[in-house]
């Protein structure tokens, strides 16, 4: 299988769940007010940065030839 395809996965997730969480706190954020509107939108930069950092890493992982890293374990 080509190094392409399997980048698919991983990319495909992380936008799933960084649109998931947008979404969550979005819709948390226009119920509450106050200092947690603030909070409420720090989360999903905190969480949506940590998720791009695991896909370029897996991604770098692919690129490298270690497609199952669960072999390490």
């Amino acid at each position: 299988m080509k190094k392409s395809k399997k980048m698919i996965a991983p990319i495909l997730i992380s936008v799933i769940i960084i649109l998931y969480y947008v979404l969550y706190f979005g819709i948390l954020m226009a119920l509450l007010g106050g200092i947690w509107k603030y909070v409420l939108g720090i989360v999903p930069l905190l969480f949506g940065s940590v998720m791009i950092k695991v896909c370029v890493e897996r991604i770098k992982e692919i690129k490298e030839g270690e497609e199952d890293d669960l072999s390490k374990y």
